[in-house]
């Protein structure tokens, strides 16, 4: 499958919204149809922005299917499962449903701090057992481990390896992949901050955290960048850099969740380890959004 063109834009990696530590599903259906209404191209669901280190296995399975059935055929879903044992994650594509969804993407495995041979492994072998097409997850910042771009462009030679989600950080790094990149193997950014120049680079869009809570501001900040209207990017992206800053100041997604909870969509009660952000972080929370 062609991703560049199917997934071509913004997703969402969304939150999971929780009432009395316990999955609110009516929340998640208002942020699903005001995430579309704000014209994002997909949804990524079990995302690790969705806390899926706190859930279960029968929760993601609820949550994936209660999103299949609420999208309805709106926009395409693409679902996250990753893992740092190998065996496991070839038992979860087994487990979980996916046949309403249009790609996996998946984390490069985390804490063992495989080298790049065995990061090549492990995707290989994830890639060889998937009946959907894999999207890698480079995200060093939460696995401990950079997967190099002679890795990724070694992966993307493997025939059910589509694309990549990049938040190394490293623009080098990720101008090296787009420049050597097989012509149809998608490239889009996992750093909202950087979104701007990673697409100005060539990247084909973004799965963002922040667009869960801007979801018309941060579209239209891709659609721009892709136009290569990078004037009226740069003006919606500055509209944004200070959200960014608060989002990730403490945690992902407890800043998101503030964000969301201020604008009325969501509780505000995040899983441990993981705690709400701290007072005064959240007062600017609230600042930044009265100012809007």
């Amino acid at each position: 499958m062609n991703l560049n063109q199917s997934l071509r834009g913004t997703g969402v990696a969304i939150i999971t919204p929780f009432r009395n530590n316990i999955v609110d599903f009516d929340a998640l259906g208002k942020l699903i149809d005001f995430i579309i209404k704000g014209g994002v191209n997909y949804i990524v669901t079990m995302g690790t922005t969705g806390e899926t280190p706190v859930l279960s296995k029968e929760e993601k399975k609820e949550i994936i299917n209660f999103t299949y059935d609420h999208i309805a055929g709106r926009v395409p879903v693409v679902v996250g499962i990753g893992g740092n044992d190998t065996a496991s994650l070839l038992e979860d594509l087994k487990y979980f449903p996916l046949d309403r969804a249009v790609a996996v993407l998946s984390a490069s495995p985390y804490y063992n701090k495989p080298s790049q041979e065995g990061i090549y492994q492990h995707y290989k072998a994830i890639a060889e057992a998937s009946p959907l097409p894999i999207i890698l997850y480079n995200v060093p910042g939460r696995t401990g481990k950079n997967m190099e771009a002679a890795t990724t462009l070694r992966l993307a030679e493997l025939p059910n390896i589509s694309g990549i989600k990049e938040a190394s950080g490293d623009m080098l790094q990720c101008i090296e992949i787009l420049k050597h990149r097989p012509e149809n193997f998608m490239v889009v950014s996992g750093d909202d901050a950087l979104a701007l120049p990673q697409l100005a680079c060539g990247m084909d869009g973004v799965i963002s955290v922040a667009a869960n809570c801007f979801p018309k501001e941060f579209s239209s900040l891709v659609n721009y960048g892709l136009q290569g209207d990078f004037k009226s990017a740069v003006k919606e992206n500055n509209g944004l850099t200070d959200a960014y800053h608060l989002m990730f100041a403490e945690n992902n997604p407890a800043g998101a969740k503030a964000f969301l909870f201020e604008m009325g969509l969501i509780a505000n009660e995040v899983r441990l380890p993981v705690v709400p952000l701290s007072e005064g972080l959240h007062q600017k929370v609230r600042d930044f959004l009265n100012k809007k």
